[in-house]
């Protein structure tokens, strides 16, 4: 086969798995991921379940890329934020900001995205330790950043972007996010930014 046809042939293939994938999205937070075969995907698609196999191997698989491609999105918006032109702890304030709200609008507000958040959290699966090493990549290279500056004292960054992420999750972590909403015994969100920028400096 020509270059020119294996180029053809790769972007045949890479629309179809958009297709798949943003069909399979759609139905998940319609019906719920428990509810959602992958008959059905190939129904709402005018395909075979045959043909969907051909580009997944199982359901499991689809829930996968579907929730890679959340966490894509979630990583894009991090890695912007964590690039402004402005104070190292501005960045860090701003980015725990929108994901709590990320997580509150897209996690919580639609339940079926959250079961198939949790479902994925429950598998523990490396895509999601891949997105969450990310993260504290980027932390790490903002409180370089900030030590570089004299915004935040002497430390080792890695470390320091590990007991960030720690002291914040329960603001991003889906399931904490939504055991907490009811309670008035947790601290607020500023409250929580503000103890862990202050351990920082």
């Amino acid at each position: 086969m020509s270059e020119a046809a294996n180029i053809m042939a790769d972007a045949a293939r890479q629309e179809n798995v958009t297709r798949i994938l943003d069909c399979a999205e759609r139905l998940f937070r319609h019906y719920g991921y428990g509810k959602t075969n992958v008959a059905d995907i190939a129904r709402e698609l005018g395909m075979s379940p045959a043909n969907i196999y051909r580009f997944f191997a199982s359901k499991v698989e689809i829930h996968q890329a579907v929730c890679g491609r959340m966490l894509g999105a979630s990583y894009k918006m991090a890695y912007e934020i964590m690039h402004l032109p402005i104070s190292a702890e501005e960045r860090l304030r701003r980015y725990i900001h929108a994901q709590y709200k990320m997580t509150l609008e897209t996690m919580l507000d639609e339940q079926k995205v959250h079961e198939m958040v949790i479902v994925a959290l429950e598998r523990d699966w490396s895509v999601i330790d891949k997105h969450v090493n990310s993260i504290h990549d980027l932390f790490a290279e903002v409180i370089r950043e900030g030590v570089e500056t004299g915004e935040f004292r002497e430390q080792d960054p890695e470390a320091a972007s590990r007991c960030f992420g720690a002291a914040t999750v329960i603001l991003c972590h889906p399931q904490m996010v939504a055991q907490c909403l009811a309670k008035t015994n947790r601290a607020m969100p500023d409250e929580l930014i503000d103890y862990a920028i202050r351990a920082l400096k």
